[in-house]
């Protein structure tokens, strides 16, 4: 199969950082996706839907971890035969299934789960388009099931930051406040149990030893180096990182689905 050449001056923010060889493309890294999994409390045999489930990574270190049943909804039609071929070779097709899908039609899915996981997501979303995946969560949960999320927050400075994000990552980057972030859990029936948030440190050195280890690390700088037009997006994106630290994080949270009495819906 021949692969296109990614543009650099046109590519997204996290197609960049993959291109690079960052494997841990979420906003508060390792540590905030396991304290998400610490609140989930995962019980094996339970089942998990994790939407756009990408290359199946996360899908198979969680089957493997927790003994979980996943499936994963990825709409790149070339990510799910990667998926796909990853998942059997880790031997795990009779555990994991990824269906090719859109996020945005999680009612053309007929099984309810025990937790639907979605990371670094619903920021790149409009409010309609995050309202309508939080909708489509709500009914894919079973009564009592949990939703764990993990994506950018900001502080302060909203507009602005959008802006800045939007230029930087070519793609329409909207994160919310804490206080929003749960209304629009809370609007669709998604109750925040959990919830927790800290600085958004993607590019910091430190937590890229942390998230990628010493060899990983050293690869994706040598990459970043080497590769003057990746250079110059990557430091670009720093450069807004760091002059929004202050305003710009990561949040996770932990929201059961409540149950709508017959013939109301949320809205």
């Amino acid at each position: 199969m021949t692969q296109t050449k990614l543009n650099f001056e046109t590519a997204s923010g996290h197609q960049l950082l993959a291109a690079a060889g960052k494997k841990t493309l979420r906003p508060g890294g390792r540590v905030a996706t396991e304290q998400l999994f610490q609140w989930a409390g995962f019980q094996p045999g339970e089942t998990v839907l994790e939407l756009a489930s990408s290359f199946g990574d996360s899908a198979i270190a969680i089957a493997q971890r927790y003994n979980l049943r996943v499936v994963g909804i990825e709409k790149n039609p070339d990510s799910v035969v990667r998926a796909r071929a990853n998942v059997a070779a880790a031997g795990l097709s009779n555990q994991i299934q990824i269906i090719e899908g859109d996020i945005f039609h999680l009612d053309r899915l007929s099984e309810q789960f025990d937790y639907v996981l979605a990371e670094a997501i619903l920021t790149m979303q409009s409010p309609s388009g995050k309202a309508k995946i939080l909708t489509g969560v709500h009914d894919r949960l079973k009564p009592g099931g949990k939703f764990l999320s993990h994506e950018l927050a900001v502080h302060d400075r909203e507009a602005e930051i959008h802006r800045a994000l939007a230029e930087a990552i070519r793609v329409n980057s909207t994160p919310l406040s804490e206080a929003n972030w749960m209304a629009a859990c809370e609007t669709a029936g998604l109750t925040v149990q959990q919830h927790h948030m800290g600085a958004m440190n993607l590019l910091n050195p430190r937590r890229m030893l942390q998230d990628e280890g010493t060899i990983g690390t050293a690869k994706i700088l040598w990459n970043i180096l080497t590769q003057p037009p990746l250079r110059k997006r990557v430091l670009a994106m720093r450069r807004v990182f760091q002059q929004y630290q202050q305003d710009l994080g990561y949040i996770v949270l932990c929201a059961v689905a409540l149950q709508f009495p017959e013939g109301v819906i949320a809205h």
